[in-house]
């Protein structure tokens, strides 16, 4: 039951929306959940009104003093008294039924927190990693020791981490994030950005091409984390100069009739440059390596607007509050669609007098704001989300993949349906449709295609390297790197010729009008029609001549020689194809 306290505020619908989401999830389960609210959305008021709400001990924790401070301010406003525990902050309360807390002070002194706390909330929760020793996890397992049946609710603008991917397993509109164990079990509410803006509750961004200058920073290749090495980013931008000057002279011209700019560098190196290009007098620069102190105090000056250009390096992405800004610039590479948004979201906040956020970007991002996160790293930079029905359940998957000029998707680079399939009376479970697969050669199970071992029976699956490695290796076998097939009938005795980059050729038959035949190539080739969207079984030779464009070509095509040997009679018969090859090898057409 809520406890008699009136709200001092109205939460807007989307708000009260979140709250009676996590209320109706945590009555019937003790699963740790996330709310997705874009950057602007309040995700402070939905905090409050959650902790109004509690009759028994709540802990909210961050990782920045800021937001401590934010969330803490939200909740006082409603006339309520709680508790703050942050070094950063000077105090260290935690008696009170409601705390505010920075997750570095509570790690350091777990011992104040052995009462039963009944609920976690996390600010910023994308941060949460799954190492046991981190102090968030230490956090979490400190109060499951005091009460088991601890309720854990994280909030983000961005529940996707690169070289992590998504921070939950599973979406309560039905699809699955990851199949992963994962710290949150499942999102229960989602607002997109697009609501915000079209509803007037944030700025709408004019997003712009550098209309001066941009850097290219294609020759660059990110880490598995996303993150471009500091080094190389400072080598390629120091034969650049006159880049960024012409590009800090935009921004300035520009500026006039701006209110506050944000800049956003790649390098501590490149902020102090970009610092000195922009107006002495009017211009801070803010890194890693500003003491506490300075920050706070440059941070307080941009923020009364004594300051008009305030140039950063990763540290104002997110817990970062000043409506006023109204140009951003972006002067660093990012393999992230969550970290472009955290940094337009910068902009977006409503003020007075402010009618759009200029956003422009220099580093040739090329990210579409509204896009979601696909869950997997770019697979090439042509590369854009597409939607693919799954035909077994029916499911719209997001995707990457490429288009062709009528916006039809003729590639995609997807593995498995997202999905989720309710069973009554029994969990979700994730539908088990495979776009690309790997077929287990003990039971025939489909298999993702980066599978060790058989999910159905556990057996070792044969690892494609291997197969090759030791084909080349023999006298008698043959291995080309298929570029593409062809298909040709006499009856119905169907012919696949296998090309080979180099123009060397192989070729199998397939007589589909013995079952055992027309059984294997359908299993080979009808199951994979149109990249697994629009699986075939094909009757006869003919229709499979017909579908020919529609059929995959395998990366790899493994032969033995067979027949009499030498020049009389001798034969190459096809014993292996590999598809969706991943490893070692090169493919056909691959640089």
């Amino acid at each position: 039951m809520p406890a008699q306290t009136p709200p001092a505020f109205t939460l807007r619908d989307y708000q009260q929306d979140a709250v009676t989401a996590t209320l109706k999830h945590f009555r019937t389960s003790d699963d740790p959940a996330v709310i997705v609210l874009p950057t602007g959305a309040g995700k402070s008021l939905v905090i409050a009104e959650l902790a109004r709400l509690a009759r028994r001990r709540i802990l909210v924790i961050t990782h920045v003093r800021e937001l401590v401070e934010q969330n803490h301010a939200k909740y006082a406003a409603l006339g309520l008294e709680a508790g703050i525990f942050s070094a950063g902050l000077g105090r260290k309360e935690f008696s009170h039924q409601v705390t505010f807390a920075s997750v570095q002070s509570i790690s350091r002194n777990l011992a104040h927190f052995a009462d039963q706390f009944s609920l976690l909330i996390i600010d910023e929760c994308h941060r949460v990693s799954e190492d046991e020793n981190s102090q968030y996890q230490q956090v979490i397992a400190h109060l499951r020791e005091h009460n088991p049946g601890l309720k854990v609710l994280g909030l983000t603008a961005t529940p996707y981490r690169l070289g992590y991917g998504w921070i939950y397993r599973s979406h309560y509109r039905g699809f699955v994030r990851s199949e992963e164990p994962r710290v949150f079990d499942q999102c229960i509410f989602e607002l997109p950005l697009s609501h915000m803006i079209r509803n007037g509750y944030l700025t709408p961004p004019e997003v712009v091409d550098a209309a001066i200058a941009h850097y290219d920073f294609s020759s660059l290749m990110p880490s598995d984390s996303g993150h471009y090495p500091e080094r190389e980013l400072n080598s390629l931008l120091a034969k650049h100069p006159r880049v960024t000057r012409a590009i800090c002279e935009q921004i300035e011209e520009l500026s006039q009739s701006r209110q506050g700019v944000m800049v956003f560098a790649a390098t501590v190196e490149h902020a102090h440059e970009i610092g000195s290009y922009l107006p002495p007098g009017q211009t801070a620069v803010i890194t890693g390596e500003t003491p506490g102190d300075e920050r706070e105090q440059l941070i307080h000056r941009f923020k009364a607007r004594e300051l008009k250009f305030l140039v950063n390096v990763a540290v104002l992405t997110t817990g970062f509050d000043a409506p006023h800004v109204d140009l951003i610039a972006i002067l660093r590479p990012t393999a992230s669609v969550s970290l472009y948004q955290q940094i337009v979201g910068r902009g977006l906040r409503l003020s007075e007098g402010k009618e759009n956020c200029l956003v422009i970007d220099y580093a040739g991002n090329g990210f579409n704001l509204h896009h979601p996160e696909v869950g997997t790293p770019k697979p090439s930079a042509d590369s854009e989300p597409v939607q693919v029905f799954c035909p077994g359940c029916g499911f719209a998957n997001i995707f990457w993949g490429k288009t062709d000029d009528n916006g039809q998707v003729i590639e995609h680079f997807g593995r498995r349906c997202q999905g989720l399939l309710e069973m009554e009376g029994e969990k979700p479970q994730q539908c088990d449709y495979r776009f690309r697969f790997k077929e287990c050669p003990h039971c025939g199970a489909e298999n993702d295609i980066a599978a060790r071992y058989c999910q159905t029976c556990n057996e070792a699956i044969i690892d494609p390297d291997d197969l090759l490695k030791r084909a080349l290796q023999l006298k008698d076998a043959r291995v080309i790197r298929c570029a593409g097939i062809s298909l040709s009938a006499s009856g119905e005795c169907l012919t696949l010729t296998y090309h080979e980059e180099q123009g060397e050729e192989l070729r199998e038959r397939f007589h589909l009008d013995r079952p055992a035949q027309r059984a294997l190539f359908n299993k080979l080739f009808g199951r994979r029609c149109g990249n697994g969207e629009s699986p075939r079984q094909f009757k006869t030779a003919q229709e499979a001549v017909n579908a020919e464009a529609l059929l995959p070509s395998p990366d790899f095509v493994i032969a033995r020689q067979a027949g009499k040997k030498g020049r009389q009679g001798g034969y190459w018969q096809v014993r292996e194809r590999l598809f969706d090859y991943q490893g070692a090898y090169r493919r056909a057409n691959e640089m």
